[in-house]
């Protein structure tokens, strides 16, 4: 979880649906320019997908992670910093003492990293007929405040309530559901999220690749604390933009005010630490 700069009204979030390949170079340059062009479109916080330097599937993993910081992030860092933005990186494989894990970091508009989240639950899953990965094969376990999470860590509402706890309005979420999973409940589980905690949830998943080992469906979205989708991408490579009204998330919040109505006598969400939230 990060505070990202000076509480504001309102602020224009991007969020890149990215076409990734094989040649990570290529996936860093497209990265780069399109960071350049959402700032240049106004927006203040930019938010890439999962494994925007890297195909994504647990063969991969191994070939493209990499220390933090190093290739990938040293571009994100001068990104942010020529182009004065929040830049929330997506993520990257990460290696660390023989361990990969699935990685996010954010940096500032000065270039200076402020957090790095790595994915807490990993994806393992088999669909007889349809599709099994199994991310534990080879991975280890702004103008408000913002919660981080990554992909599969979407399905766990508890996250996504200790967030909101901490004071989060606003939760991304770079993604890469497949095509079982997504048109089942990518954006269901957003706007769930969104609608439980009232804030807004922003999700940025590849571009669709129909030749790729793994499909990613695409379809980034940002969804508004009424649980409304209000910017969505199809499934090919582009950049969508959202207005990230915090007075109207406050009027939200007070239409509807289930934190003060909220019962903790009879229940709680509790951090690792065992602090009630």
């Amino acid at each position: 979880m990060s505070t990202i700069g000076k509480a504001m009204s309102k602020f224009r979030l991007a969020v890149i649906q990215l076409q990734v390949g094989s040649v990570k170079a290529d996936n860093l340059n497209r990265a780069r320019r399109f960071i350049d062009e959402a700032a240049g479109q106004g927006s203040k916080v930019v938010l890439l997908p999962e494994c925007f330097n890297s195909p994504y599937g647990s063969g991969f993993f191994p070939a493209y992670a990499e220390r933090i910081p190093g290739e990938s992030t040293k571009l994100l860092a001068q990104a942010a910093k020529d182009n004065k933005v929040y830049l929330v990186g997506g993520s990257i494989p990460e290696e660390e003492a023989g361990k990969l894990y699935n990685s996010c970091v954010v940096f500032g508009p000065d270039g200076q990293l402020l957090v790095k989240h790595r994915k807490i639950h990993l994806f393992d899953i088999d669909i007889p007929g349809k599709i099994r990965f199994q991310e534990s094969e080879t991975l280890s376990p702004a103008f408000c405040k913002v919660g981080v999470g990554i992909c599969y860590d979407m399905r766990f509402a508890e996250l996504a309530q200790l967030y909101s706890r901490k004071g989060c309005q606003l939760l991304l979420y770079p993604g890469a559901f497949n095509m079982t999973t997504g048109p089942a409940h990518w954006e269901l589980l957003q706007r769930g999220r969104a609608l439980d905690n009232q804030v807004y949830v922003a999700t940025a998943s590849p571009a669709r690749d129909e030749s790729a080992s793994y499909v990613a469906w695409g379809h980034s979205t940002v969804v508004n604390p009424w649980g409304e989708v209000i910017s969505k991408a199809g499934a090919e490579e582009a950049v969508i933009y959202a207005d990230i009204d915090l007075q109207y998330l406050a009027d939200v919040r007070e239409q509807i005010p289930i934190t003060a109505q909220r019962r903790h006598d009879v229940y709680a969400v509790t951090s690792a630490q065992g602090e009630a939230r």
